[in-house]
């Protein structure tokens, strides 16, 4: 890290439409940035290293190698942070055999007084790499969200353009609308008999920024779990209640959509990856309330899919730009009747 990049500078970005100003101190203890750390591998000073912005998203279940190696890639070499609400430090070891990098260091951070700890925010923002774990993503927003943390996360990845991802939970919060689990996960069957239910806790602008992502609501362990009906009406909702035109990725287990800078998604892994998108602003669901099932029909078209193999490679992309191109996948319409899913293929 460039010692001079953290000498007494203040940074005014925005975030979450906030002007935020960091201020990144120097602290002459080295041990002093590690007050949530449940652990580090590798040297502990900072390096100076190139980095490229890069946003992962991943499904959760089994860690794929090509994953973590791409984000070290991207990272420079540099020092990886791994971040978390509960859990180890068992991704230092793991990460940091994969490839070339300084240090892997896991923070957990299960409180709002360390998410706002200002030695908490110099570790992330001293960051070349940042990956948030599974667990509850509701631990995520109640702990971080418009803490030190929250706008750390975003001016690393917008500002500094540094490689950024998150699995599960951590994937979970990655979207400009997410799925907050505040009162617990929500089953297809659930969320379609009911868009407001209790259950179906929505989130929209107002914690992560990242590039390509905006309007997208991601969902992982999506086949593994059957969670295509439950993204379906977390998409009637954000049509519903903002205007907006929804989209959203599913994720498999062991598969990632690894995002360049130029927005070209690279489906790493081993299972799929599901591009949804409302079918149009015109394509609005028909019934979309509380205490009623949901009704998405539109002529058997109301959201479009584009479903694609993941490969080891990343030789399989989607294009984040426009949603209108992809490699190795297959076109499929959803759309819902009395709160049943139902699938073509086109």
């Amino acid at each position: 890290m460039n010692a001079d990049f953290f000498s007494v500078l203040t940074f005014v970005f925005w975030s979450v439409n906030l002007t935020t100003a960091i201020s990144l101190q120097s602290f002459s203890n080295v041990s002093e940035r590690n007050t949530a750390s449940i652990g580090l591998i590798g040297d502990p000073n900072d390096v100076s290293a190139r980095t490229v912005g890069a946003t992962i998203i991943v499904g959760g279940g089994q860690d794929v190698d090509e994953v973590y190696q791409w984000m070290i890639e991207k990272a420079g070499g540099g020092d990886f942070v791994v971040l978390r609400a509960s859990g180890t430090d068992a991704y230092n070891s793991y990460i940091y055999e994969l490839g070339s990098i300084n240090s892997v260091e896991t923070l957990l951070i299960d409180s709002r007084t360390l998410a706002n700890n200002a030695l908490v925010e110099k570790t992330i923002l001293s960051a070349e790499a940042v990956f948030i774990a599974g667990g509850d993503q509701a631990n995520y927003v109640n702990f971080w969200k418009d803490t030190k943390v929250h706008h750390a996360l975003n001016f690393v990845r917008n500002v500094k353009k540094i490689p950024v991802g998150g699995t599960s939970a951590g994937c979970a919060i990655l979207g400009e609308a997410y799925f907050s689990a505040l009162e617990g996960t929500v089953t297809s069957p659930e969320a379609l008999n009911n868009p407001y239910m209790n259950l179906v806790t929505l989130g929209y602008k107002d914690f992560m920024n990242q590039p390509y992502l905006s309007n997208v609501i991601t969902d992982s362990h999506f086949d593994n779990r059957d969670r295509h009906g439950r993204l379906v009406t977390f998409l009637a909702r954000m049509n519903h209640d903002h205007g907006i035109l929804a989209r959203g990725i599913g994720l498999d287990e062991s598969t990632a959509v690894c995002i360049e800078s130029n927005g070209t998604g690279k489906i790493i892994g081993f299972g799929s990856a599901y591009f949804l998108t409302q079918n149009g602003m015109d394509s609005t669901p028909e019934t979309c309330r509380d205490g009623s099932p949901l009704d998405w029909y539109r002529y058997q078209k109301a959201v479009k899919v584009y479903k694609i193999q993941a490969t080891t490679d990343g030789s399989h992309t989607f294009d984040l730009n426009t949603w209108g191109s992809g490699t190795g996948g297959i076109h499929m319409y959803y759309y819902v009747r009395g709160g049943v899913l139902y699938k073509t293929f086109y």
